[in-house]
């Protein structure tokens, strides 16, 4: 069994404190894999994974590997896990943007086998999906996601890339009137805002359909993860512009259209 380094130990502690919580509401079930998890250090051209945490026995780092090699690593995502008895499954989206016209998304499977003393981990992967989007090694790259699509792009396109999760096919989205994407970003509900500078964004909603559209350059935030304002363009003081709302129509009149 590996010792687990001293610079883990503390989010060990936290893990196991969290586990102990679960463990006395037994409302709130724990998947398999909530008291390990996954870091990634990053080059380039590679990427390197190690898995740590804790079983029910153990404590430590149970597994380590490598994706790539890739031209140049623009964007990553986990995807949502499943669970079925004590694997749980999970993507690992890598997208390629470092060739200017080859910029590419790589879908791994991370599979996660648990037991009372250890994690076996298997990192596959799956399938290559090019995308329509230029590249470049200057080329700033976005990616986000909700339950059904992924959502890429980068600053040299104008449009994005709506991946469908479900078969990985792609779907152009966005304003071709507008600068580069300069970033997508999601809510916890799953609506996605694609912005493209401070010209102009678009909203989608969890089952891909634009919602929204309008001048300027607005984003959204998570629960989780901040959005770091350096990577966003000087949008200036702006006035709500597009406040308003209205009825739904009725069944009837939605189908009598």
């Amino acid at each position: 069994m590996l010792r687990i380094p001293p610079r883990r130990l503390l989010a060990v502690m936290i893990l196991l404190s969290v586990g102990t919580l679960r463990a006395q509401n037994p409302s709130v079930p724990a998947a398999p894999d909530s008291t390990l998890f996954t870091t990634y250090t990053a080059s380039p051209t590679s990427v390197n994974w190690v898995v740590c945490g804790s079983t029910p026995d153990t404590e430590g780092c149970y597994a380590s590997g490598s994706l790539g090699p890739f031209v140049g690593v623009g964007a990553m995502l986990e995807g949502n896990p499943f669970v079925k008895s004590n694997v749980v499954t999970r993507k690992i989206y890598v997208v390629d943007s470092g060739s200017a016209d080859n910029v590419k998304l790589y879908v791994y499977q991370k599979t996660d086998t648990v037991t009372a003393d250890s994690d076996t981990v298997v990192v596959t992967l799956q399938r290559t999906v090019s995308l329509p989007l230029t590249g470049g090694g200057t080329a700033l790259c976005s990616m986000a996601a909700n339950a059904k699509f992924l959502f890429i792009g980068t600053d040299q396109s104008e449009l994005a890339a709506m991946v469908q999760k479900s078969n990985l096919a792609v779907t152009q989205v966005g304003d071709i009137d507008a600068p580069g994407v300069t970033s997508i970003t999601a809510d916890q509900y799953g609506y996605v805002t694609v912005t493209l500078g401070s010209s102009g964004f678009t909203v989608f909603g969890p089952n891909g359909e634009a919602e929204e559209d309008g001048g300027g350059g607005d984003f959204m935030l998570g629960t989780i993860q901040a959005l770091p304002f350096a990577s966003l363009p000087d949008a200036g003081a702006q006035p709500i512009l597009h406040r308003g709302y209205w009825p739904k129509p009725s069944h009837a009149q939605a189908d009598q259209r």
